[in-house]
């Protein structure tokens, strides 16, 4: 998977939906800034949750949103392992695939 390309093309669907639903998805990005904003945790700390619900629930567009975020908060390889590895101990098999894709999406993005 090419997942600088993969990202590109979701913000597109993104962007095509707020035209087709702009309340809601001006609803869904307050909140999403509120979240990120608000509360004790960091930055990097609620990025590395919301990486973890991604794996569990199997949402492979946001692993690649929340991984990318990861990087910008100065996340590090090191501590995306901690947190994959405690996504396969909550999910078992089904979270080793999703977060083998978090590895690669990882690895390609550092490399951009």
């Amino acid at each position: 998977m090419d997942y600088p390309a993969f990202i590109a093309a979701t913000r597109d669907q993104s962007r095509t939906l707020a035209k087709a639903l702009p309340d809601t998805m001006k609803g869904f990005g307050t909140l999403s800034r509120a979240v990120k904003e608000g509360g004790v945790l960091g930055v990097k700390e609620k990025e590395f949750v919301a990486l973890g619900i991604a794996i569990a629930v199997r949402c492979e567009p946001c692993i690649a949103f929340h991984v990318e975020a990861l990087l910008k908060a100065g996340a590090t390889r090191e501590e995306l392992g901690d947190v994959l590895a405690m996504a396969i101990q909550m999910g078992g098999g089904p979270a080793v695939m999703y977060a083998g894709k978090a590895l690669a999406c990882w690895d390609q993005l550092q490399t951009v």
